[in-house]
């Protein structure tokens, strides 16, 4: 009859289960909007690839350039928000800078005239360093 017997738990602390989801919700919102960001730059790096291919006269070297680096923001926002779900802290800086460069880019479009999409970029990149940097994520980081 050996094992047929359920073991009692010996001692005084009882058994502690560990929760599993330990990914606040302002993290996780972070995580969808950085990963949003990098999906609208892949498309705009998209149209690009499409605008390098069909153009008539352009400047090939430039064309590029401008097509590479979204490409690169894009890969580089992807990485971001991979690393933030995966709660590296060294990911945060990098983020925000990111999200805090959306404000002067806002702000000229605002003065272009295109406020209609200089705002809403304003208030993105405000809006996800507040994630960022807000307690529940800073501890979900082990930072505090």
């Amino acid at each position: 009859m050996r094992g047929t017997v359920p073991r009692v738990p010996t001692g005084i602390v009882a058994p502690v289960t560990i929760d599993s989801d330990l990914i606040p919700v302002t993290l996780r919102w972070a995580v969808r909007l950085v990963r949003g960001e990098a999906v609208a730059v892949g498309l705009v790096a998209a149209w690009l690839v499409w605008a390098d291919l069909t153009a008539t006269t352009t400047d090939l070297p430039s064309a590029l350039l401008v097509t590479a680096f979204a490409l690169g923001v894009a890969a580089a926002l992807w990485a971001l928000g991979g690393a933030l779900l995966r709660r590296r802290a060294a990911a945060r800086a990098p983020a925000i800078v990111l999200q805090l460069m959306l404000l002067p880019i806002g702000w000229f479009m605002i003065q272009g005239g295109l406020g209609w999409l200089g705002a809403p970029l304003i208030a993105l990149g405000l809006g996800v360093t507040w994630l960022l940097v807000s307690p529940p994520t800073t501890r979900a980081f082990g930072l505090r």
